[in-house]
């Protein structure tokens, strides 16, 4: 397992300086948040695979800036805007292709009249189909409010997919989904491919590493009985710290405390 620090922890800095960022300060391994449709164009790809392998850094997932359309692009009941969006996720799987990174990540639709859960389940695998054809792999992330979300969808996504099913794990929306992490890792087992990385307290779901009670060393223990093959990246929002010394100081007592497990 590789552990990195995801670009959106820096947002709103502008993804290229955002990526600098990461790798001025030597950390080995990222995800990119996508943050505007402009980010897609070739040059622009190209220079963030020149900062990636001018540093050394390994570009692990990408995540798309269409985060919050998903439900109206892709699983709504509009065929010509379905098919604007998966030419949107075609892309995103080359530019993960391009960059070298192997997960492209979903947030997914909100629960509508449109699809039960297995017609989204039946959507998702012919999004992931499309992913894979263009050289990636579509991971479903739980996210709190959206239909993956709830820790009964993604069991039933799991058991619906089979060797298929694949997750990326968020401890944060894990809390503010009402359920543990460790719940989710023992029922999804191998199926989770991608962990996004937080701490929380009881005053607060989202906090860097190591500043709150989660027993991490005790969660890889699980995750590796549980097969987990994949890499984990530190993913919080700006407020959770209130200069970049803190985040990657965060980061490099995480790599200390979890390092057993690092390869």
């Amino acid at each position: 397992m590789k552990i990195g620090i995801s670009t959106s922890c820096l947002y709103p800095l502008e993804t290229e300086k955002s990526l600098l960022c990461v790798s001025k300060a030597g950390v080995k391994a990222t995800e990119i948040f996508f943050n505007a449709n402009c980010e897609l164009e070739k040059d622009f790809v190209a220079e963030l695979k020149n900062i990636a392998d001018g540093y050394g850094i390994s570009v692990v997932s990408v995540h798309p800036t269409m985060s919050l359309a998903e439900s109206f692009m892709l699983f709504s009941a509009y065929e010509r805007r379905y098919e604007e969006g998966i030419s949107q996720y075609k892309r995103y799987a080359e530019i993960a292709n391009e960059l070298g990174a192997k997960y492209v990540i979903m947030h997914g639709g909100k629960p509508n009249k449109v699809l039960d859960n297995n017609g989204y389940f039946c959507r998702f695998a012919q999004i992931a189909e499309l992913v894979k054809e263009n050289g990636a792999v579509l991971l479903q992330e739980n996210v709190a409010k959206f239909r993956a979300g709830n820790l009964d969808v993604l069991q039933g996504m799991k058991e619906y997919l089979g060797k298929d099913a694949a997750f990326c794990l968020d401890i944060k929306q894990c809390v503010r989904g009402g359920y543990s992490p460790f719940d989710a890792i023992r029922i999804l087992k191998d199926s989770v491919k991608h962990i996004h990385i937080s701490d929380n307290s009881v005053e607060n779901d989202c906090m860097l590493p190591l500043n709150g009670r989660f027993d991490f060393q005790a969660f890889f223990e699980l995750c590796e009985k549980s097969g987990f093959k994949g890499d984990a990246m530190v993913e919080v929002y700006r407020d959770a710290y209130e200069n970049t010394d803190e985040l990657f100081s965060a980061y490099e007592r995480l790599l200390k405390k979890t390092e057993k497990f690092l390869k």
